[in-house]
């Protein structure tokens, strides 16, 4: 019996102990071939065309050309599937942004080498089937991106709650939906699968790029009109109704479906206790976290929007939800919110 090809692997990182440590620990898996290696981005761009990995590992704060920009200039004209490994630093989104798939923390004294290597072999393995997301290559002068008009539904919009969940890929995509957003939607709680550390600083970047108040959760917060929660990582993150006000419990506990915060956790939550109007939206990301979750929710009356497969990174959450008929809707990423306003529009 032939056995899959390996997936051909390149790492560029300027520290030599990072590279090795890399190097040796993805050589252990045996779904990887490491094809080769460079000292920093220069070296990668060069190197790559003798090399053709199907995936990149790349630091992103390096010496001479930063990982951002070698992505800008790269990726738009050599689509390449590129994990991010990087310390807790706010340049990571930039990377993203720019078209690096995902990230991996770099392990400190707080994280083990190997949880650090296992964590970046499955995105490795999630990056090779990813379909890359990259910015053209002169990206055309507009003016700056404008949210929706206000919904302006006032007590009606006091009594939606809405949960949105998001792996691969997630960080930008969720972003291109909050920012097409009115400041006064409806209570949002949003799951993210991130390293800790990171999830601060994602609601941060979002709450500087949206019109509604963004920020990461804290246990016991009140969902309201006008904010999004994001879950903090490492916790899970549940709805809970005190009367008729809704609140987030971010709680220690057990994986579910694989991850903590897992949009299943939050979906179920909200199928379970929620007694006002519902919407879930489930988007781009490996696995099937969110998709029973969201199943639940719509046969307790929820509206559910799933992210189509051509604007998917990774099909793989949108679509097992989509398959076991947990979606009310599929939608590209670019208009996701719309059919969520015409939908809030719709409640009285």
């Amino acid at each position: 019996m032939v056995s899959a090809r390996k997936i051909r692997v390149m790492v560029v990182d300027d520290s030599m102990v990072a590279r090795n440590l890399i190097i040796k620990g993805l050589s252990a898996s045996p779904k990887i071939e490491i094809v080769g290696f460079a000292i920093n981005a220069l070296d990668a761009k060069n190197k790559l065309p003798q090399l053709k990995p199907d995936v990149m590992t790349m630091d992103v704060e390096m010496p001479g050309l930063s990982g951002i920009e070698f992505l800008k200039q790269y990726l738009p004209s050599h689509p390449l599937p590129v994990i991010l490994v990087s310390s807790l630093n706010l340049k990571v989104f930039d990377a993203l942004a720019a078209g690096a798939v995902d990230f991996v923390r770099k392990p400190d004294g707080q994280d083990s080498v190997d949880s650090f290597i296992t964590a970046l072999t499955q995105k490795i393995v999630i990056a090779s089937i990813s379909k890359v997301r990259t910015l053209p290559v002169s990206p055309a002068v507009s003016a700056p991106f404008s949210p929706a008009a206000p919904l302006g539904g006032g007590l009606a919009m006091s009594r939606v709650l809405v949960g949105l969940g998001a792996s691969t890929g997630g960080t930008e995509a969720t972003l291109e939906v909050m920012k097409r957003l009115p400041a006064d939607i409806p209570g949002m709680v949003i799951v993210q699968h991130m390293p800790p550390g990171f999830t601060k600083m994602y609601a941060d970047r979002l709450n500087r790029l949206c019109a509604m108040e963004v920020r990461e959760a804290r246990n016991g917060d009140e969902i309201r009109p006008g904010l999004a929660l994001v879950a903090p990582a490492d916790l899970q993150a549940r709805v809970t109704r005190i009367g008729n006000k809704y609140t987030i419990a971010c709680t220690p506990g057990e994986k579910v479906s694989g991850h903590r915060p897992s949009v299943d956790a939050l979906f179920h939550s909200m199928a379970e206790v929620v007694q006002c109007k519902m919407v879930g939206i489930i988007m781009t990301g490996m696995g099937q976290d969110g998709a029973a979750g969201l199943l639940a929710m719509r046969r307790k009356g929820a509206y559910t929007i799933g992210q189509d497969k051509d604007s998917s990174v990774v099909y793989g959450m949108p679509g097992v939800a989509q398959k076991i008929g947990a979606v009310a809707i599929q939608a590209s990423c670019d208009n996701i919110a719309n059919v969520l306003i015409r939908h809030l529009k719709t409640i009285t």
